[in-house]
């Protein structure tokens, strides 16, 4: 796909995006205790823009550490967003939001959608689980489905936002498995599907290639399945 944004898959749930402008942005960094993201990238010093799908530690990850050592903007739905000032987070680096809002910054928006789990972080609720669907300025819709089941809103989030990629976690156990992931992919009708939430431990066991195989029955759908720390756009 020819687009203007940068992106890297870096295991588990976590991505490194860059926008147009050369805006750095992170999703869900499960990095410095996650054993499949490759030792240099670990550490990033160089964030603009964290992005969370929810509370749970495999997902919140390093993002109070990379907050404080690079000043970036850590957005995070309400509850969430207090939980982090309560352990460290910065007043003037927090954005918050709720599902159905929108925010824009600098080249690029991010919607906060529904999404079918839970969210907890160090024990205290930690509000509702979302999805998060990043539209950037005269390029691509990213939508990243965190950690979920399929539901029926997904069919209209596809008919609203088109999003051209999406990031649709496989592993099982603790979320939809690949068959239930490739429904998704067809409610949604991007044009590159990414699995993710897999093979970081044992106990998720959802097989990229099963997930590729149910795609093909489903839509027509690209499924690229990049190793972490792989660079898959731009």
């Amino acid at each position: 796909m020819d687009t203007k944004i940068k992106a890297w898959w870096l295991g588990h749930s976590a991505f490194r995006l860059e926008s147009p402008s050369g805006k750095v942005i992170y999703i869900d960094p499960f990095l410095s205790g996650n054993p499949t993201t490759p030792d240099d990238q670990k550490n990033p010093d160089d964030v603009d823009y964290i992005l969370l799908t929810h509370g749970h530690e495999d997902h919140v990850g390093d993002t109070l550490d990379i907050a404080k050592k690079t000043g970036c903007k850590v957005v995070a739905q309400v509850e969430l967003s207090h939980l982090l000032k309560k352990h460290g987070l910065e007043e003037d680096q927090r954005v918050e939001f709720n599902k159905g809002g929108t925010i824009h910054f600098d080249d690029f928006s991010v919607t906060l959608v529904d999404a079918n789990h839970s969210s907890s972080f160090k024990g205290e609720y930690a509000g509702e689980a979302g999805g998060l669907i990043i539209s950037f300025e005269d390029d691509i819709c990213f939508y990243h489905l965190g950690d979920t089941n399929v539901f029926g809103d997904l069919e209209l989030y596809g008919d609203m936002y088109q999003p051209h990629v999406v990031a649709v976690p496989i592993g099982d156990y603790y979320t939809m498995g690949p068959q239930e992931a490739a429904i998704c992919v067809d409610m949604l009708q991007p044009k590159i599907a990414v699995p993710i939430h897999y093979g970081t431990f044992p106990v998720l066991t959802g097989d990229p290639e099963e997930f590729k195989e149910f795609v093909a029955e489903y839509s027509e759908a690209d499924v690229q399945m990049p190793k972490p720390g792989d660079q898959f756009l731009g």
